[in-house]
């Protein structure tokens, strides 16, 4: 399990807590033959991303992501090809709030007996195709619900809206400054939400989108609500997918660290490449011994960096940037977005052959598909000279 990012000390005081993904949408407005939980940004599927960012959140104790009976295997194929833990997939019903009703009762239900998982005190229902959402507003929804029954994030409107008569003039328009969007996550005492679901009309289940309406409306629960970050967006268009690519790219362009040993040449090539880079782009170098643990590169993999150029001889290359990758998985680094790892291999020896190179190159792409299933992307680069 990866650590979780964000502040250790906004941990909820709750145990369990769960979080339901409906990613049963066809996406209709999107246009295409694939869902837009399944197209893929970056190489990975937009509800890969949204299953990642609450698996890397320790105190989060089950995901359940209830998809479409034609999407099952699909979803299936996703857990196991990233690795997801912690993940049960259940069969989503035919609209929104049906399917969220069907994730709610794994945890209530006999049908489930099975396979019953342990009912959460709270529990987060969040969108499959909001993709970017961090610890910190999940942490503060939950809170608030546990205090107030339930909670969601709310995001300034940015256009008026308005009314229009049955002839299509305009009737009225909203005082913008009064209203809210209401976005996702949200967070329920999970007692209150079920009960909501239990009590639902027809019409409600058929044609609601709302979770916090349901549960003012059958639960007389008024939620809190709680500003949200600009990053919390559906993607429901097609521009939206080129958004959250830019979004990624963005994030794993802001800063660079070099990590060279403390041999003299190493050492060398990682000034150089500090110096040719500095002009360009944030960049921290670090020289280390590995075997000493060093504290201050712990403390970079605990910050905002996601691309590190390792620069190393040829001897134990492997091994030591194991051990990187390692005390990355061990941080505080939240492994919602890639981390570019660019191994550079430098061979000072005189008489190593060319057919031993490659057989380190294919060691290191062997060691890239490994960590890549992790969110960690691995290049190679062996510079051989006399």
């Amino acid at each position: 399990m990866e650590p979780s990012g964000g502040s250790r000390d906004a941990r909820p005081a709750v145990t369990p807590v769960a979080a339901v993904l409906p990613a049963g949408g066809s996406g209709e407005r999107l246009g295409g033959a694939t869902p837009k939980q399944f197209c893929a940004v970056q190489g990975r599927p937009l509800v890969s991303y949204a299953v990642r960012a609450m698996e890397r959140i320790s105190w989060i104790s089950d995901i359940i992501v209830v998809v479409s009976p034609e999407n099952i295997e699909t979803m299936k194929s996703i857990i196991e090809k990233y690795g997801h833990k912690r993940v049960m997939i259940v069969k989503g019903g035919i609209t929104r709030h049906r399917s969220i009703f069907n994730g709610l009762k794994v945890f209530a239900k006999n049908e489930f007996s099975n396979h019953l998982l342990q009912k959460p005190e709270v529990v987060i229902i969040h969108d499959a195709v909001r993709p970017f959402v961090e610890e910190d507003i999940l942490s503060k929804v939950v809170m608030a619900a546990k205090e107030h029954g339930a909670a969601g994030a709310i995001r300034p409107l940015v256009s008026t809206v308005i009314a229009s008569a049955a002839d299509g003039c305009l009737d009225h328009s909203l005082e913008r400054a009064r209203y809210r969007a209401s976005e996702m996550p949200q967070a329920f005492l999970f007692d209150t939400i079920y009960e909501a679901y239990q009590q639902c009309t027809d019409y409600d289940l058929d044609y609601g989108t709302e979770c916090l309406h349901l549960a003012l409306k059958y639960c007389n629960t008024s939620a809190k609500l709680v500003e949200g970050t600009a990053d919390l967006w559906k993607v429901t268009y097609k521009r939206d997918l080129y958004a959250a690519e830019s979004i990624i790219k963005d994030n794993l362009s802001q800063q660079v660290c070099v990590i060279t040993n403390v041999k003299e040449a190493v050492a060398q090539v990682g000034f150089l490449l500090h110096e040719s880079l500095k002009s360009q782009i944030k960049v921290e170098a670090v020289s280390i011994s590995l075997s000493k643990n060093d504290s201050h590169l712990q403390n970079i993999f605990s910050g905002q960096c996601y691309n590190f150029i390792c620069v190393n001889d040829r001897k134990y290359a492997i091994q030591e940037t194991q051990q990187l990758v390692d005390m990355l998985e061990k941080s505080s680094i939240p492994l919602l977005y890639p981390v570019v790892f660019i191994l550079v291999h430098l061979d000072i020896s005189e008489n190593i052959s060319f057919s031993i190179g490659m057989e380190e190159l294919t060691r290191i792409k062997k060691f890239a598909r490994e960590v890549k299933k992790k969110n960690i992307l691995v290049y190679g680069l062996l510079i051989q000279y006399k």
